[in-house]
């Protein structure tokens, strides 16, 4: 037996903010969001996936973001990217730089902490 790949990571939401999560992570990401399962579709919720990464956003209630725990998504042209979220408004912050690696961390519309990566050069 052994593990193989990470099939998708969930992250909370809070009820009813499926727009803030769809113009978050597909406008702002470029993640496309996928339908869900018929069967899951009344929990709420929504699921954005690429042929490589999926997240699923859940609605917890009480809902509390992931402050400290994280996706690490190693992205492309991550100067670019930093500049499409300021340019929404959203927060961009630096952290101690990692060997091998340029990175930054954003939060979702919900405060759920997301690291953005990108090998160096």
């Amino acid at each position: 037996m052994r593990i193989v790949a990470i099939d998708h990571v969930q992250l909370a939401m809070p009820a009813g903010e499926e727009a803030a999560a769809q113009a978050f992570y597909e406008g702002l990401l470029g993640l496309p969001r996928v339908p869900k399962p018929a069967q899951l579709e009344r929990r709420g919720g929504c699921w954005f996936e690429s042929d490589s990464v999926k997240i699923h956003l859940g609605v917890e209630d009480p809902f509390s973001p992931a402050r400290k725990a994280h996706p690490a998504l190693q992205v492309q042209d991550l100067p670019a990217l930093v500049e499409r979220f300021r340019a929404a408004g959203v927060t961009v912050r630096a952290d101690e730089p990692l060997e091998g690696f340029d990175r930054v961390y954003v939060d979702d519309p919900f405060g759920n902490r997301l690291e953005l990566l990108e090998p160096d050069a």
